[in-house]
């Protein structure tokens, strides 16, 4: 990577990196147009692979910046300071809402390529965003403590349960084309609510 992307102003950045989060999200990666990303970006298709030599890199360089992007929030929330389970949860997901404000294609991007199967690309992406994905990494840092929840449970399920249902409603937002924040907050309160319900053993 040209290291001139870092010395352009942060707003460029922030426009390049929006818009290959975008099209990418929309596209496979063999079938991504990157002269779309420059379009989207205001430059021209060769100032693009002036700072990034392929798509290749380009890419690369996404997902390690969505992977390190998501870790910056979710300390920046305060995930780690907690003993609470679902206390972790909410913040979480806090970080995620705020994520999404200033990228808002960052969510779909990263999900769309924890799926990608080109062979060019696939193993690339599974070193990179593999931790994020990794349920035994997340339950050691949400601190699971099996005696606060019902008598039996399969903590590992739970757990699955909760990520999925929390990436399946925001894959849901994300492709309806309108993306309310606070809306999206109000609804993380609801699941919360519901899963304390279902799963914290009765004092």
């Amino acid at each position: 990577m040209n290291e001139k992307f870092f010395s352009l102003p942060e707003e460029k950045q922030l426009a390049i990196i929006n818009a290959g989060y975008r099209v990418f999200s929309q596209n496979s990666y063999k079938k991504c147009p990157v002269s779309e990303i420059a379009d989207e970006a205001g430059i021209s298709k060769s100032l693009l692979f002036y700072y990034f030599r392929n798509k290749r890199e380009l890419y690369l360089f996404l997902i390690k910046n969505a992977a390190d992007t998501t870790y910056k929030h979710l300390y920046e929330f305060g995930c780690g300071e907690e003993d609470d389970f679902f206390e972790i949860m909410y913040r979480g997901l806090k970080a995620k809402v705020a994520l999404m404000k200033k990228y808002p294609d960052l969510t779909l991007f990263t999900l769309k390529a924890y799926y990608e199967t080109d062979p060019e690309i696939c193993g690339d992406i599974r070193k990179i965003i593999g931790r994020i994905a990794s349920l035994d990494n997340n339950a050691k840092m949400l601190k699971i403590d099996p005696e606060q929840f019902v008598e039996g449970i399969d903590l590992q399920m739970m757990y699955m349960d909760m990520y999925l249902a929390s990436e399946g409603y925001l894959w849901e937002k994300t492709h309806q084309g309108k993306f309310d924040a606070d809306e999206v907050e109000r609804d993380f309160e609801r699941m919360i609510d519901f899963w304390k319900k279902l799963y914290l053993r009765k004092v």
